[in-house]
């Protein structure tokens, strides 16, 4: 791997920062320069939350770019949908089946728009969705949804899935330890 440029976007309360720190302590476990920047909307009252993680050889700039990001991971659907232009030719999306409705959507001044993930698939090849919050549940927690479609994305990246496990182990509570395990466990036996 010679650098690898991953945009994370969803909503306040998602687990956003808690995949990007996960990620970024992988990342420097296999010896690799990262950099991880926050970008925050009204997360606290359910806004957009952005995290730009890059990795590589040696990392300059702490943004994904237009056109830069490998992976773009999406929470929920409509933040997919946003952030589409920063997915460069060839990149992956992987998209929680999630929909969350955003403030115009619920005061009656806009409509959630329909078949998001549908017309992302006719546009890009490489996308994943899954309905990481059933599968969270599943795992024990809706609070999991993270660690699902973390799961999901490290099985496309080329770092062994132990070191993965190793690190969750060190950067999740132990009392939430079982249940996140469990779901990226669920997320990586996806495709």
């Amino acid at each position: 791997m010679h650098k690898l440029n991953i945009l994370i976007v969803g909503v306040g309360g998602q687990g956003t920062l808690l995949a990007s720190r996960i990620i970024g302590n992988v990342a420097l476990k296999k010896n690799y320069a990262v950099k991880v920047s926050e970008v925050h909307g009204m997360s606290q009252r359910g806004g957009s939350v952005v995290v730009h993680v890059k990795i590589g050889q040696k990392v300059c700039s702490p943004l994904v770019e237009k056109g830069e990001a490998d992976v773009i991971l999406a929470f929920e659907q409509l933040e997919a949908w946003r952030w589409l232009e920063y997915l460069k030719q060839g990149g992956k999306i992987i998209i929680n089946e999630q929909k969350i409705n955003p403030m115009p959507v619920i005061i009656g001044k806009a409509k959630y728009p329909d078949g998001i993930i549908d017309r992302i698939k006719e546009t890009y090849g490489n996308v994943v969705s899954a309905n990481a919050l059933q599968i969270a549940m599943e795992s024990g927690s809706i609070k999991a949804v993270n660690l699902v479609l973390l799961g999901i994305m490290a099985k496309s990246i080329s770092i062994e899935k132990e070191l993965w496990l190793d690190t969750i182990k060190e950067t999740v509570l132990q009392k939430f330890l079982g249940v996140n395990i469990k779901a990226f466990e669920a997320g990586y036996s996806i495709r």
